[in-house]
């Protein structure tokens, strides 16, 4: 076997935190599809444009967002009602992994502790966990009801790390919006980012931050094949 890849991040760490819409599940044709449905009922075109707008944002900031758009002040709850039922219909009809994600979680937590936190409510999360086989191996979640403040506030990430029992600064956040990157950067985890949108690419500004194209790619397996617990951490495993 090839030797790794050179990456940024150090192989002793306390927890690794995923996102999970985009990232690990395909769920954003199923958020894509819901969204360009509700657009098109209000008499909207749908595009990048208004996905890139959309994409990572929690429920309450979709309200206000298809309000603005479409003209409707004081109808932000019944607008995330009905995206949410349409989300809820979509996912429903089955959902997919993306490349690499079942793998890298099960290797993932076998070595450390994980856990996923996501901007989504909890019965949609449930849905994609349960759909694609990923709730056994990330038993700890954290949805947006959770926490007092949604991505982009660290709160997600500094919930998931205290569950644990791990340091932040010794944790791996891995995320694929500018929303999260921003959520878990506050958080002072470690990042690796995965854009899941075009022309959207999330930043990785410091030299703690690993970009990568897919989950598959081989030098992000080596690294995971790799993962042990720092020396001393007290982080239990979910």
């Amino acid at each position: 076997m090839p030797p790794p890849a050179p990456h940024p991040l150090t192989t002793e760490i306390e927890a690794v935190v995923f996102d999970c819409d985009g990232l690990l599940v395909d769920t954003e044709s199923c958020w894509t599809r819901a969204e360009a449905a509700v657009f098109e009922e209000h008499g909207h075109a749908f595009g990048l444009e208004q996905k890139k707008l959309l994409i990572g944002r929690t429920p309450t900031d979709l309200g206000f967002i298809l309000a603005d758009r479409f003209g409707r002040p004081g109808q932000e709850k019944a607008l995330t009602a009905t995206l949410l039922d349409r989300v809820r219909q979509e996912l429903e009809e089955g959902v997919s992994l993306l490349p690499g994600a079942l793998e890298l979680v099960r290797t993932c937590a076998e070595r450390v502790p994980v856990a996923v936190a996501s901007n989504s409510p909890r019965p949609l999360l449930e849905i994609a966990l349960n759909s694609t086989g990923l709730a056994d191996l990330l038993p700890v979640s954290l949805a947006v009801e959770d926490v007092p403040n949604p991505k982009p506030a660290p709160d997600l990430y500094l919930a998931a790390c205290a569950v644990l029992g791990a340091k932040p600064a010794r944790s791996v956040a891995f995320e694929d919006s500018r929303t999260g990157v921003a959520a878990a950067r506050a958080a002072g985890l470690r990042l690796v980012v995965v854009p899941s949108l075009p022309d959207a690419e999330p930043r990785a500004d410091t030299g703690d931050d690993w970009l990568l194209e897919s989950l598959a790619e081989p030098a992000l397996h080596q690294w995971a094949d790799a993962l042990t617990v720092s020396p001393g951490s007290t982080a239990l495993r979910g």
